[in-house]
């Protein structure tokens, strides 16, 4: 019976020096409050976006997945960015169209003068 009383009490002792330690108190606590993800946008404002830069994108996890808020944000701005690339790559396929008909038509001038 001692022995018994004696294993409950060092085992209360033991419980309540770990949760001490763990806990800690005061400035000199051991373990450090745990920061929640914040996502940290990695993609470069001042150039466009590279697949280096997408490969290279890591969302933090919340408790269902991911914060679907940072999601939409990121693909936003892809789209956008996307968006302007197509743009930019249609007008300077108008331009190569247009600078080949002027260059066909200048072609045929000059064949026509020499004959």
């Amino acid at each position: 019976m001692y022995m018994f009383l004696f294993l409950v009490v060092a085992l209360a002792a033991v419980v309540a020096a770990v949760t001490l330690a763990v806990v800690g108190g005061g400035e000199r606590a051991p373990l450090q409050e745990a920061v929640p993800e914040r996502f940290d946008d990695p993609l470069p404002p001042d150039r466009p976006v590279g697949r280096a830069d997408v490969e290279a994108l890591r969302f933090p996890l919340a408790v269902r997945g991911y914060r679907m808020a940072d999601v939409d944000d990121v693909l936003g701005r892809l789209g956008a960015e996307i968006a302007e690339r197509d743009t930019r790559i249609a007008d300077l396929e108008a331009a190569l169209a247009g600078a080949r008909a002027a260059r066909d038509v200048t072609d045929r001038r000059a064949e026509g003068d020499h004959q």
